[in-house]
């Protein structure tokens, strides 16, 4: 975290963001049903544009210094072979910032040995939507 208290603040507001944002919008892309996907896909899209005008073309959310923002955005990278298999989109077409930002990420060892297997996640992603019936 930032030692400034106006930085630290952002940083919450920003990690806050994505732990509201993200994840909901990630989720409808993979459980929604073929009528509802364009919905799901745009909301989701969204989202990343918000978050690529916040990198702008810093290196990372916090500037130079990979951060509290970072950390909480990253886990997500796992995910977008899913989001973009079962979207039917590709994430950095629409984002590319942002997968700049996620590559950039995963150049770091403690970042790329955390993260989960995103063949994994696709699995992972298959059984669940049998599971609700969308398969």
């Amino acid at each position: 975290m930032p030692s400034d208290p106006y930085k630290r603040a952002h940083a919450r507001f920003w990690a806050d963001y994505v732990d509201k944002k993200i994840y909901d919008a990630g989720r409808k892309i993979w459980s929604s049903k073929v009528e509802d996907q364009e919905t799901a896909n745009k909301e989701f899209i969204e989202c990343l544009k918000v978050l690529e005008g916040e990198l702008g073309d810093k290196p990372y959310f916090d500037g130079e210094n990979f951060g509290f923002v970072d950390t909480a955005l990253i886990p997500y990278y796992s995910w977008f072979p899913a989001y973009d298999k079962f979207g039917k989109f590709s994430i950095e077409a629409e984002c590319p910032k942002f997968v700049a930002w996620a590559k950039r990420c995963m150049q770091k060892e403690s970042v790329s040995k955390s993260l989960a297997d995103p063949g994994k996640v696709i699995d992972y992603v298959v059984m669940l939507r049998k599971r609700i019936g969308i398969a």
